[in-house]
């Protein structure tokens, strides 16, 4: 078992800096036989507020995407089982990595969600798999308003595995990393291979198409640009329907 720390205090935003380092993290803990679980957690109070605003703009959003994505995809595609540890905040790119872990425990006062609509951008992972968590209605619900929801609602709806009051946290995940490491690794290994080879091929497809949209048409638009940029200077963004 090994430990993967999302570390930018106070809350843990994803730059692309740290995207880097995580896309090296698993490709070496990909190499190692001895390791079959890996879990994934934040630092301090928070799991993560999500991906650098900054990262949005114009002149970094490309390559902010592609190396953001190649996390997910990493996660998506390792043999390790993979277990999400959340407390604090969860949002927006931090959802989306919580998300595509293969389990996930929350504390019951998390704060889940997907934030973009109201910078006038979309998460492309939460729009490519979310419906398959939660059902289409509620992903519809989350990702059009942006409406945040706590660690016990988000278990009740399917984006995690069960939520347990913060101090039972740590001790939860042990206990779950206890019964994981007490079976094969070749077997989980395989097993996990079979249990997604369906979805594999729909998410790929369903995460180019959604990168296509944010660059072709999202980020053509005046909107996106302005949330961008009302986030940034901290003001009221002004909307022009373009």
């Amino acid at each position: 078992m090994t430990r993967i720390g999302l570390r930018n205090p106070p809350l843990n935003v994803i730059d692309i800096p740290m995207m880097e380092e995580l896309s090296e993290a698993l490709a070496a803990i990909e190499q190692r036989p001895d390791v079959a679980v890996i879990v994934v957690s934040g630092e301090g109070k928070s799991f993560s507020a999500g991906v650098n605003v900054a990262d949005h703009t114009a002149d970094k959003v490309e390559s902010m995407l592609q190396k953001f994505h190649a996390v997910i995809r990493g996660l998506v595609a390792t043999r390790k089982v993979t277990i999400a540890a959340v407390q604090g905040n969860c949002l927006g790119g931090g959802a989306e990595l919580a998300m595509v872990c293969d389990m996930v425990y929350t504390s019951a006062s998390a704060k889940w969600g997907f934030p973009e609509i109201k910078l006038g951008c979309f998460p492309p992972v939460a729009c490519t798999a979310l419906a398959a968590l939660v059902g289409q209605k509620r992903a519809a619900e989350l990702i059009l308003t942006g409406t945040t929801i706590d660690g016990a609602e988000a278990a009740k709806i399917g984006l995690a595995c069960c939520a347990v009051e913060d101090e039972k946290l740590e001790a939860t995940v042990e206990s779950r990393i206890a019964e994981l490491l007490r079976l094969s690794p070749a077997a989980l290994a395989v097993t996990k291979k079979a249990c997604y080879a369906w979805d594999a091929m729909h998410f790929n497809k369903g995460l180019a198409r959604a990168e296509k949209i944010y660059m072709e048409e999202l980020m053509k638009t005046a909107d996106a640009q302005e949330g961008i940029r009302a986030f940034m200077e901290k003001r009221e963004a002004k909307w022009t329907g373009k």
